[in-house]
């Protein structure tokens, strides 16, 4: 017995696979698959994070729909995917709030934050809110304010997230000396970084059409790549004004800011493109039953891009006091949300793509080991 129909329809369609095997060169999934004879929960778990959603599978099969044993691999993936994120969610309460509400949450969140800050700064000196203040952020909130709320929020959301990874480590069965292993790390670090199996076994992604391209790879890394560059360019700015005493506003050409702005510019062409191949995929493959954190999270990745460039454009002006709140205000809300929706995905699937890596290591040392 499986704890989701979704599960023992996931269990079904790897049961039929394993007896056909056609499909075992695409991706990782049917060489982990063909590993076992049965399939727990935390076994389709496990496959259904591995699933990089390629399409492939579907546009190779003989027995896809319309065929009476109906495999449909990547929309079953992708439907035991989302179920995945919200049964590891921490806590547990919150994670149905956002199975559709999520973008609704997401901007609602972003705008009370938003508020708050231009009315309390407001009702404090007005002419401080709309004010020129040479690029000064700190005039509207002090430094070791906006670094206690902002910093809280980041910290919740990695604590959550932290507790996911923990369930789902878990519920799949691995132990945790397996973080201890280098090649696997390693090798799941390069398959990640380079979206390996994203490719539909080295022809491309089969989004709308079972013509492959490789789109939906391209606007992965410009998203994964522009988040690490902001990321790094937060981490810059944090050692230049903890360990060398240099405030901000920084200059157009220092660290932080060339950082952060090809970063942003990469979270404004990913996410957009990511969302144009959303709407264009074929209904056939989609989990559309919970689409709102897939949504919201592109969304926020987005709109937190945005006015960040608009604030490096405009600090120097009036304009720079309103674009700060409402700046905050989105990654605030980004943060929040983060645990429980599209961000986990790359988490979970780094994790499926290590234990993937010790797996076929540890096949491959008993395969060398009895020739």
């Amino acid at each position: 017995m499986h704890a989701t129909n979704t599960l023992a329809e996931a269990d079904r369609l790897m049961t039929l696979c394993n007896s056909c095997r056609y499909c075992e060169g695409l991706c990782a999934v049917f060489p982990a698959m063909e590993m076992r004879r049965e399939f727990l929960d935390g076994d389709l778990n496990y496959l259904a994070n591995l699933c990089h959603s390629c399409g492939a599978c579907y546009a190779d099969c003989q027995f896809s729909p319309p065929h009476e044993f109906n495999v449909n691999v990547p929309k079953v993936m992708a439907q035991a995917r989302s179920e995945s994120y919200e049964a590891y969610a921490w806590p547990q309460a919150l994670a149905p709030m956002f199975r559709q509400n999520g973008l609704k949450i997401s901007i609602v969140a972003a705008v009370s934050v938003a508020v708050f800050i231009a009315g309390f700064v407001a009702w404090r000196d007005p002419a401080v809110l709309f004010g020129t203040h040479a690029g000064n952020f700190y005039r509207l909130m002090p430094h070791n304010t906006m670094v206690a709320i902002f910093g809280g929020a980041f910290l919740y959301a990695i604590f959550a997230m932290a507790m996911g990874v923990r369930a789902f480590w878990k519920d799949i069965g691995e132990p945790a000396k397996t973080f201890t292993e280098g090649p696997s790390l390693w090798q799941a670090m390069k398959d990640a970084s380079s979206l390996r199996y994203l490719d539909g076994g080295g022809v491309g992604c089969m989004n709308e059409s079972e013509r492959p391209t490789d789109n939906r790879r391209i606007y992965h890394h410009f998203t994964f790549y522009g988040f690490m560059l902001c990321f790094a360019s937060t981490s810059v700015a944090t050692i230049y004004h903890y360990g060398f005493g240099w405030q901000a506003p920084y200059p157009v050409f220092s660290l932080p800011v060339i950082l952060g702005t090809i970063g942003g510019i990469g979270l404004l062409i990913g996410p957009v493109g990511l969302l144009i191949a959303k709407s264009h995929r074929d209904p056939a493959m989609m989990d559309t039953s919970r689409t709102g954190m897939d949504v919201a999270f592109l969304v926020m990745l987005f709109l937190t891009s945005l006015t960040g460039l608009a604030l490096l454009i405009l600090r120097d002006t009036a304009a720079m006091g309103m674009l700060l709140a409402i700046h905050l205000g989105v990654v605030f809300a980004l943060f929040v949300t983060m645990p429980y929706g599209k961000f986990v995905h790359g988490i979970y699937r780094f994790l499926a793509l290590v234990r993937y890596a010790k797996e076929k290591r540890m096949l491959e040392e008993g395969e060398a080991g009895t020739a």
